[in-house]
């Protein structure tokens, strides 16, 4: 089982994720390419929250098909097109998400993705003893 430390020497988390996650030397790893908010048909969804939804929901389906769950979660890579969206991503994840999901997590704003309709990227790693 994976087990999240944040130390005491370090800041306590700004946001719903761990400092560190601590996997077992026999887990299998599975990694996450980027996913954006498009769904199974194809159509990427408008707006920041359902993009970012829609992201996690491809993020969850990609670790169901290969027997994980969000627990496994390691590492989350956050890709958003405008800081001003930050707001409406983290209500996006905790409705996805849960609060209890604090994976290691890193939030960058960027330049623009694959298409400049889209908002959100997001990239996982996921471990699973």
């Amino acid at each position: 089982m994976n087990k999240t430390l944040n130390p005491k020497s370090v800041h306590a988390p700004v946001g719903a994720y761990s400092h560190t996650v601590n996997v077992p030397p026999s887990a299998r790893w599975v990694a996450v390419a980027g996913q954006v908010g498009i769904n199974p048909r194809g159509v990427l969804a408008k707006g920041i929250r359902r993009q970012a939804e829609q992201a996690f929901r491809n993020v969850l389906a990609c670790l169901r098909e290969n027997g994980m769950r969000k627990q496994d979660l390691v590492k989350l890579t956050v890709f958003l097109t405008d800081a001003r969206l930050i707001a409406d991503y983290r209500a996006a994840r905790a409705r996805v998400l849960g609060d209890a999901t604090r994976p290691a997590s890193t939030l960058l704003i960027v330049a623009g993705l694959a298409s400049p309709d889209m908002l959100i990227e997001i990239e996982a790693w996921a471990a699973k003893g």
